[in-house]
C-alpha cells in the first residue's frame, strides 16, 4: 500500500500489502528463459507466447461485444475481466554486472565457496558475492572485475565445477527420493528453504543426513527480540492525540518540518505500524511534543545490502525530494540512519490508497475516476520531463491526502536520465501493470508508464483487471495477444482513452510524442477538466476522507495497524559485517519542506 515499493522486490515495491503476498511476488523471475520459451512457441505457432497480435495480421483495436464487428474479428483473442481480490506486489529483476561475457549477480551461498579470482573464501552474512547467471562462477565482489577469464557460456565445463567434480566426485549419479525434513532445511542447488509439512522435497538416498538450517532456532536468536527502546504505542501518550482531546480540533498531517537540522530516530515518537513487507515497515510517528506527525518509512539495512539495493534507495530519496516541489507527489521532509535501518521522514496520506477504495466502493463513478486520472497525470508529466520512468503505478501507489487530492507514493523502481532517444531495459514491475515492451525484453521508455496508467483507468472505472491468467505465463501472454472485455455501460469517452492508453505499440499509445490523437490532455474524456486549476489544487475532490481523530488509520490494513510498535533489530555479527561506508551521506533535511 503505502511507500512500499521497490524493496520488497525484493522490494517486491511494492505497498501495505500482506506479508504473505509480498514474499509470493517477490520471487526471482528470469526473463531470459521466459523469452527463450517465447521465441519457440511463437515459431511453431502464430498463438506463442509474447506476439504482437498486428505481426500475425490482427488489429489491436478493441470492441464490446462481438456483435459490433464482422467475422474478421472473432479471431482477436478477448481477455477474460478478473476481480480485484488482493494486492499484487512489484517485482523485479536482479541487478546484473557484466565483465568479461559473464552476468555476475549477488549471490548468498549456502555451502563453502571460493572465490574463482583469489582463491579465497567468501565469507559473510547475506549475500556474499557475485555469481555468473550462466557459467555458475563465484567470485567476490571486489574481484568481479579482476577476473581474466572469459564466460564459457555453459556451468558444465567452468572451472568451478571441474574443481569440485574431481574433489567430490559429484558427477556420480544422485537417487532421489521424496522425504520429509524434521527440521528447516534448505536446497543444496538454489539454497532456498524447502517449504511444507510433510515430503517437502528430494533426498539423496546416498546421503545420509539432511543439511539442516545453520541458524538457531528463532526463539533463541536475537534477532526476533522485542524492541524496547520506545515508548508505548498507546495513543494516549501521544501529544498530538492529547492536544486533541482538549480541543475537539482536528490537525491536519504536517507538510512541513518544523526546523532545517539534522533528525534521529530519538526525535520521534512511534504510535502505529501502517504496513510491512520484507524491505521493513511504514510507521505512524510524531515529532516529540509537537503536533507534526509524519509517515516514517523504515528499511533493514542487511536487506538492501543483500538484495543490490543500495542505489535504489539513493534514487527513491532523491525522486522524493524532487517531488516536494508538485501537489500530487508524496513529499520528502527529512532522511536518517541507524547502525541497522534507513528512514523516510514522510508526509503521511491519511487518507489511504485507492486499492482499499476499490474494494470497499467496488469501481468508482466515471466522475471520481476522471479526477483522480487527471492528478495522476500531472504528477506523471512531472516526472516525465524531469527524465524519470515511473515503472510502478498501481492502484496501490497512489493515495489520498487529507483533502481528498492524489500522491502517487513509492519510487523505488525509478529509472534516471531517460531523455529524447535514451532507453531502459530492465525487467521490473507489478505484473499485472507491466507493458508488452517490458514483457518481451524490448528497449523502452516513459511510454511503459502510460500503459501502466491505462490499466489503472481500467480498474477505476471498471473495478476488475483488464488482463488475467492462472500464473504468470498466462498474465503475460494475455498482456501480449488480448484485447481487454470493455462493458456497455462505460461512455464513449472512456471506451476511446482505454482503447487509446492500452495501445500495443507503445510509438502510438496516448501519452506518447507520436500519438496521432495528440496529447493526453486534449482528449474530450478530459473535457470537463479545468487544468490550470488542477495544478494549482483549486478542484474541489469528489471525495474526503472521514477522520475521526487526527491519528486515525481507519483506511489501512487492521491487520498492520493492531500490531505493537517496534523495530526488528539486527543480530550483531550481521550488523559488524555490514559495509556502512555504502550508506554514507544517506542522512538528509529537505531545505524546501523546513519552517525555519
Amino acid at each position: 500500500m503505502m511507500f512500499t515499493g521497490a524493496h520488497g522486490r525484493r522490494r517486491a515495491a511494492n505497498g501495505q500489502g500482506s506479508s504473505s503476498q509480498r514474499q509470493r511476488n517477490s520471487r526471482n523471475v528470469n526473463p531470459d528463459a521466459r523469452h527463450r520459451n517465447a521465441m519457440s512457441s511463437s515459431s511453431s505457432a502464430s498463438s506463442g507466447y509474447y506476439t504482437d497480435s498486428h505481426k500475425s495480421g490482427l488489429s489491436s483495436g478493441f470492441y464490446r461485444n462481438d456483435l459490433d464487428y464482422g467475422s474478421n474479428f472473432s479471431l482477436i483473442p478477448k481477455s477474460r475481466a478478473r476481480n480485484i481480490s488482493k494486492r499484487r506486489g512489484a517485482i523485479k529483476h536482479q541487478r546484473t554486472h557484466e565483465s568479461n561475457g559473464h552476468k555476475f549477480v549477488a549471490k548468498f551461498f549456502r555451502q563453502p565457496t571460493f572465490c574463482a579470482f583469489c582463491k579465497e573464501f567468501l565469507w559473510g552474512f547475506g549475500k556474499q558475492g557475485y555469481q555468473c547467471i550462466t557459467c555458475q562462477t563465484a567470485v567476490h565482489k571486489k574481484c568481479h572485475d579482476k577476473l581474466l577469464g572469459t564466460c564459457s557460456e555453459s556451468s558444465f565445463n567452468s572451472e568451478s565445477t571441474i574443481y569440485l567434480r574431481e574433489r567430490f566426485k559429484i558427477d556420480l549419479p544422485h537417487r532421489f527420493k521424496a522425504y520429509t525434513f524434521m527440521s528447516p532445511t534448505f536446497c543444496d542447488h538454489c539454497g532456498s528453504l524447502l517449504y511444507g509439512l510433510f515430503r517437502q522435497g528430494l533426498k539423496c538416498e546416498g546421503v545420509h543426513e539432511a543439511r539442516d538450517s545453520p541458524s538457531t532456532p528463532p526463539s533463541h536468536n536475537p534477532a526476533f527480540k522485542i524492541d524496547s527502546t520506545h515508548d508505548s504505542d498507546d495513543l494516549e501518550t501521544s501529544y498530538t492525540y492529547g492536544q486533541y482531546q482538549r480541543s475537539g480540533r482536528i490537525t491536519a498531517p504536517a507538510t512541513s518540518i518544523p526546523r532545517f537540522r539534522k533528525y534521529a530516530v530519538e526525535d520521534f515518537h512511534f504510535l502505529a505500524v501502517l504496513g510491512k513487507g520484507s524491505f521493513g515497515k511504514v510507521l505512524l510517528a510524531e515529532l516529540r511534543n509537537t503536533e507534526f506527525y509524519y509517515a516514517i518509512k523504515c528499511l533493514k539495512k542487511d536487506v538492501v545490502l543483500e538484495d543490490d539495493d543500495v542505489e535504489c534507495t539513493l534514487i527513491e530519496r532523491k525522486v522524493l525530494a524532487l517531488g516536494t516541489k508538485h501537489p500530487y507527489l508524496c513529499h520528502l521532509f527529512c532522511t536518517f540512519q541507524t547502525e541497522s535501518h534507513l528512514f523516510f521522514v514522510m508526509e503521511y496520506l491519511n487518507g489511504g490508497d485507492l486499492m482499499f477504495h476499490i474494494q470497499q466502493s467496488g469501481r468508482f463513478p466515471e466522475v471520481r475516476a476522471r479526477f483522480y486520472a487527471a492528478e495522476i497525470i500531472s504528477g506523471l508529466k512531472f516526472l516525465h520531463k524531469k527524465g524519470i520512468i515511473y515503472r510502478d503505478l498501481k492502484l496501490d501507489n497512489v493515495l489520498l491526502d487529507f483533502d481528498g487530492h492524489v500522491r502517487i507514493a513509492d519510487f523505488g523502481m525509478c529509472k534516471l536520465q531517460i531523455y529524447l532517444d535514451r532507453t531502459a531495459d530492465s525487467f521490473c514491475g507489478t505484473p499485472d501493470y507491466m507493458a508488452p515492451e517490458i514483457i518481451k525484453g524490448q528497449k523502452y521508455n516513459q511510454a511503459v508508464d502510460w500503459w501502466s496508467f491505462g490499466v489503472l483507468m481500467y480498474e477505476m472505472l471498471i473495478g476488475q483487471s483488464p488482463f488475467s491468467g492462472c500464473d504468470e505465463d498466462e498474465l503475460f501472454w494475455s498482456i501480449c495477444n488480448e484485447v481487454p472485455w470493455i462493458p456497455g455501460y462505460i461512455s464513449k469517452e472512456g471506451h476511446n482513452i482505454l482503447k487509446a492508453l492500452l495501445e500495443k505499440d507503445a510509438s502510438i499509445r496516448l501519452g506518447s510524442n507520436f500519438c496521432p490523437l495528440g496529447e493526453i490532455v486534449d482528449h474530450p474524456f478530459f473535457a470537463y477538466i479545468n487544468w490550470d486549476k488542477l495544478e494549482k489544487r483549486e478542484l474541489e475532490p469528489p471525495f474526503k476522507p472521514h477522520v475521526r481523530h487526527p491519528l486515525d488509520t481507519q483506511y489501512f490494513d487492521k491487520t498492520f495497524t493492531k500490531e505493537r510498535v517496534r523495530l526488528t533489530p539486527i543480530d550483531k555479527e550481521i550488523l559488524r559485517s555490514m559495509a556502512q561506508d555504502q550508506f554514507q551521506g544517506f542522512s538528509y533535511t529537505n531545505p524546501n519542506a523546513t519552517l525555519n
